[in-house]
């Protein structure tokens, strides 16, 4: 690859930010692949609720890695300054370049697990740091625009993993627990075994814990760390205008899942940009209020009193909530003003329904964002490599889990998720 020239390099981000989501790493790898040869590739991204953690490449390898591995380099890694050297991965030394980014507010690292031990040119370094902030900043925008159907993928998957969490937690707890009890028993007489065994039991409760609280930290955000970068966001946009901004923080570090800070945040600056387009505006104060079981997420301005949900529903608030079950109040009193309240629910009251896109593998997706996009059978396995009726075998079975009956009608579908 030629790093030097500024048109190829930016061919390559383009290639590895217009994948689906779920093909942007695999893609990545491969982009880096020339000049940073590796067997194996993984990212810790903490704006990714439903799955922050990703592997691709070599299963040796792939498969021996976890969060723990790359969480420290999240902690201690620094910005713009790519790391190589050899790190211990489940018990044997590989050469490796991590490479942090703070294009997000908690940061992401990519872990690239090298096949030598050379020393990489700063040329090179450059070009994976850029490209990595690139791609970082592209994913966290898709996160904080909080779009319906990315959210319904999201709030799927993270709820079935922290379900799965739990039940994994009892399950284990409950074993160590019991162990514990015999070993302490009396009726013991190998006082040394009792001891060591004890102190494993102990140390394999610690390391459970130390997990689950790895995870809950990478796919929550307190609420007023949330509230604040709500903040630093609209800030800009009254700034230089006659309108006076109000802030109202929450008195709360309750965490939220990061779904639910994500559609407050992209609620709260749908409406507000439509309170100011209001005429006579001169304050508008935004206010969060978290309780054991919700967040109220609260506009008030002091307009003509005309906002009403049809002028909000072209942002697609209202759809933005229904996918999380939260509802949209607006209260608007003509010559006194207007006040839009959101509320999430913070514990969800049934599993929500997952998105249709939900149930498309991701070489469906691929194949269904190009039939969106009008491309006919030919030029899609074009694109693709594959043949054309291997596209024809993927669009059946695209209208089939979709239950549509045309191509036009799948790709409505996929529109109104975009």
């Amino acid at each position: 690859m030629e790093l030097s020239g500024s048109v190829p390099a930016l061919t390559a981000a383009y290639d590895v930010i217009r994948q689906p989501l779920g093909r942007i790493l695999p893609r990545l790898s491969s982009v880096l692949a020339e000049a940073v040869p590796h067997r194996a590739a993984a990212e810790l991204s903490t704006h990714c609720a439903h799955s922050p953690f990703k592997t691709h490449g070599d299963e040796d390898v792939v498969a021996r890695l976890g969060t723990a591995d790359l969480a420290p380099l999240l902690d201690s890694g620094v910005a713009g300054r790519p790391w190589q050297g050899v790190l211990t991965l489940a018990g044997a030394e590989h050469p490796v370049l991590a490479v942090r980014s703070d294009a997000t507010p908690r940061g992401a690292v990519l872990l690239l697990v090298r096949e030598d031990r050379s020393v990489l040119d700063p040329p090179v370094l450059s070009f994976v740091q850029a490209l990595w902030d690139l791609v970082t900043s592209h994913v966290d925008r898709l996160a904080a625009e909080a779009v319906p159907g990315a959210l319904a993928r999201s709030r799927t998957a993270a709820d079935t993993r922290a379900r799965v969490i739990a039940e994994l937690g009892e399950a284990h707890a409950a074993a160590l627990t019991g162990m514990l009890g015999v070993l302490r028993s009396r009726a013991m007489d190998d006082a040394t075994a009792r001891a060591a065994a004890t102190d494993l039991a102990v140390t394999a409760v610690l390391e459970l814990r130390a997990t689950a609280e790895r995870d809950q930290e990478i796919a929550e955000e307190p609420a007023d760390e949330a509230f604040a970068r709500l903040a630093e966001s609209v800030r800009p946009l009254m700034r230089y205008g006659p309108v006076r901004l109000e802030l109202g923080a929450p008195q709360s570090t309750k965490p939220l899942a990061a779904d639910v800070a994500h559609t407050a945040r992209a609620v709260v600056r749908a409406v507000l940009m439509k309170a100011l387009e209001q005429e006579s505006v001169s304050r508008v104060h935004i206010g969060w209020q978290v309780t054991e079981d919700e967040l109220r997420a609260t506009v008030r301005d002091d307009g003509p009193g005309t906002l009403s949900h049809c002028a909000l529903g072209p942002g697609r608030v209202v759809e933005r909530l229904d996918v999380l079950d939260g509802r949209l109040d607006v209260d608007a009193v003509p010559g006194w003003g207007s006040t839009v309240t959101a509320t999430v629910p913070l514990r969800a009251t049934r599993d929500p329904a997952p998105h249709p896109l939900t149930s498309l593998g991701e070489r469906e997706l691929e194949v269904l964002t190009r039939l969106a996009l009008g491309h006919r059978n030919r030029a899609i396995a074009q694109e693709l490599h594959i043949t054309e009726s291997t596209v024809k075998f993927h669009v059946a079975n695209i209208l089939t889990k979709l239950g549509v009956g045309s191509r036009g009608e799948a790709a409505a579908l996929f529109h109104a998720a975009a």
